[in-house]
């Protein structure tokens, strides 16, 4: 068997690349290539898209969309079942819940708003104390007693935590406000008087 040795030589075309200048065999000045540089990247952020299923302290809120990384949605949030990775069809049923929730607010501000109309279409409601000294009544008047009342005259269920009355001690005319909804509130007339 021949032995062949194996022999390697760089070639001019390495040469160019590498050192960036050229040898003329004219003898003239030595020019200039061009030069390949390797520009090294920066490291990937390595985020996930994910939404809450519930609160998550110093994160967020349940159901927001958020950035997280990687490692801290793969080794907290998801196997304590916080969040899960976005989906186009998680996004999709996303805006259709928030639509139904949107359309529920709405009806209920409505509502709140045909109570607030029949409340103060109503005129007074009239609440009886025994009397005392002049315009004095013995006691006062109470939420609850306004809830009573509402309740038999109207046949509505109003929560008493809803209403605000001023301190009654006299007999006369009170504006009581009935807070129905965040944005709704009804104003409606007290007729206090003694027996």
């Amino acid at each position: 068997m021949a032995s062949t040795a194996l022999s390697w030589s760089p070639s001019p075309l390495l040469h160019k690349t590498f050192t960036g200048i050229t040898n003329d065999p004219s003898g003239a000045s030595p020019k200039r290539a061009p030069v390949a540089l390797v520009v090294a990247q920066k490291k990937a952020k390595k985020t996930r898209k994910v939404i809450l299923k519930e609160d998550v302290e110093k994160l967020g809120k349940k159901g927001q969309l958020l950035d997280v990384k990687a490692g801290y949605y793969r080794n907290f949030l998801f196997p304590m079942g916080m969040a899960q990775i976005v989906t186009p069809i998680l996004l999709k049923e996303m805006r259709v819940e928030e639509e139904r929730i949107e359309a529920e607010k709405k009806r209920v501000k409505e509502e709140a708003q045909q109570l607030a109309l029949i409340f103060e279409t109503v005129g007074a409601f009239k609440v009886k104390r025994k009397g005392g000294k002049g315009k004095q009544i013995f006691g006062t008047v109470t939420s609850q007693d306004l809830v009573d009342i509402i309740k038999a005259q109207l046949q509505r269920d109003v929560d008493k935590r809803m209403i605000s009355l001023p301190e009654i001690r006299e007999t006369g005319e009170y504006i009581a406000e009935l807070k129905l909804h965040p944005e709704v509130t009804a104003r409606v007339r007290v007729n206090v008087y003694a027996n």
